[in-house]
């Protein structure tokens, strides 16, 4: 997918009778979903129109008005341009899906981080002629590999966030454990929090946040286990906090007593992204295949390959 330059700014919303007699501010709110911060934004930079002109926003519109809003404004990108390995698997003017490499840190956590997913999709974007900030909808660990979610302007991240929180994207992850699980299928229902005697380090306790975790087996034997495993909830480690509660840690983990000697990373990978396009309404799904250190594993564990079709 090439899309060169900048796209238009602007997108446009037709007044149906549905509508009709409704004021702008309501349109905006409404089938466009434009949070109040946002509407102030588009306002002081008029970025509104109507037919044209730049309306008041207690406007009433007619059926067949056309409703124009700057939701791509020209952003100034906010990290320096730095060639990163990665894949894109999907890209339009808004969002993008993205397979990360395992050692990939998402975003900069300290000022020195200058090879992160956002200073490569920077480069990436750069060397097209566009600028803008890059937007991740949500987390994926540095060791973990495999897709992730892009917004492309603040508009779309305020429509994916929306649709996450939700909980109408779905993120499917393939896992590996050093041992067979007893249940083929199950929830975990345990909070999650800080670890007071580790500065990243979570745990579950009692005062933590909510956080579910259902999964999978795909296949086991007495080696391990090979798990799909879908978030409810995004919290920090979750599946690795989880699964090391159970007593069966992730192999290559060793921040939760992972064993290290087949894998030198946790064995976690974002396998499949299921979302409803806000702006078109067409279901995207994407996967992405387990990268070769993890098949190396599935190969010793005597685990045949998944297939996510």
């Amino acid at each position: 997918m090439n899309h060169q330059g900048q796209p238009s700014k602007w997108i446009s919303f037709r007044v149906t009778k549905e509508w009709e007699g409704q004021t702008v501010e309501t349109i905006l709110k409404q089938p466009l979903q434009i949070s109040n911060r946002m509407i102030n934004r588009l306002t002081r930079m008029k970025g509104i129109r109507l037919n044209g002109r730049t309306p008041w926003l207690k406007k009433q519109v007619k059926k067949g008005d056309r409703l124009q809003v700057a939701i791509r404004p020209r952003e100034k990108a906010e990290l320096p341009p730095r060639p990163v390995p990665l894949q894109i698997v999907y890209e339009d003017a808004d969002l993008m899906v993205v397979d990360k490499p395992a050692g990939v840190l998402v975003h900069p956590v300290h000022p020195e981080d200058e090879h992160t997913l956002a200073h490569g999709i920077t480069f990436i974007w750069k060397e097209r002629g566009f600028e803008g900030i890059v937007r991740p909808v949500h987390r994926l660990d540095r060791y973990t590999s495999g897709l992730i979610l892009i917004a492309k302007n603040a508009y779309m991240h305020q429509l994916l966030d929306r649709q996450l929180r939700q909980k109408q994207i779905e993120r499917i992850y393939l896992a590996l454990l050093g041992k067979p699980l007893p249940k083929e299928k199950g929830t975990i229902q345990e909070p999650i929090g800080k670890d007071p005697d580790h500065p990243t380090k979570r745990m579950v306790s009692p005062n933590g946040s909510p956080a579910i975790t259902h999964y999978q087996v795909i296949e086991q034997n007495e080696h391990g286990s090979l798990i799909t495993v879908r978030l409810e909830t995004g919290r920090t480690h979750q599946i690795r906090v989880h699964f090391a509660h159970l007593g069966f840690p992730l192999i290559g983990d060793p921040l939760y007593g992972g064993d290290c000697t087949l894998i030198s990373r946790q064995a976690l990978h974002s396998a499949k992204l299921s979302f409803t396009h806000p702006l078109t309404g067409k279901i995207h799904t994407f996967t992405s295949p387990l990268p070769e250190d993890m098949n190396r594993v599935l190969s010793h564990l005597k685990i045949k390959q998944p297939s996510l079709d």
